[in-house]
């Protein structure tokens, strides 16, 4: 199988190749990427505790899905296939900003992204997709963000990063 290739940009998110993605990962390319956050009708995001075998930030918390673009998809459609992939439904996104973030992981890779922040709406529980999704939960932002400040090791840099800078972009 072809390992998957990632969307190299400059920081105008202009694509200037592509490469694969645990190649990137080593050389911490700026690469473009997306967050999606789901909501439910009471407010409340939905929450991914990643995989135990994925290959950087195993059963950590983090946004409802998250993945790269595909060369020749939007980010929209972006966020639809991997919502579907791993959580198993498609809703309605919208996205709502972009940013840059650099984080080096323990393993020798950084994430060196240019992330697309995307939101929608979904009542229902998710069916996993048990190789990249852990388990799944509910919470409100505000408490969310209290048990970021309480146990930030349990929760992915990026997602940390988002709650830090991004916040009023995911709030309606």
């Amino acid at each position: 199988m072809k390992e998957e290739q990632v969307i190299l940009v400059n920081e105008k998110d202009e694509k200037i190749g592509l490469m694969p993605k645990m190649e990137a990962h080593e050389k911490a390319l700026l690469h473009r990427a997306f967050s999606v956050f789901i909501f439910n009708d009471k407010n409340e995001l939905m929450l991914q505790q990643r995989a135990a075998d994925k290959y950087h930030s195993p059963l950590l918390w983090t946004n409802t899905c998250c993945s790269h673009q595909r060369d020749g998809e939007n980010n929209i459609e972006a966020g639809k296939r991997r919502l579907q992939e791993e959580m198993g439904f498609i809703c309605e996104l919208e996205e709502v900003t972009s940013f840059i973030y650099k984080a080096p992981f323990d393993n020798g890779l950084t994430e060196h992204e240019l992330d697309h922040i995307m939101i929608g709406y979904y009542n229902n529980n998710p069916k996993l997709n048990k190789k990249e999704v852990e388990s799944f939960k509910w919470m409100t932002l505000e408490d969310v963000k209290m048990d970021i400040e309480e146990h930030p090791e349990i929760y992915t840099e990026w997602f940390k990063i988002i709650f830090d800078n991004y916040y009023s972009f995911i709030t309606k």
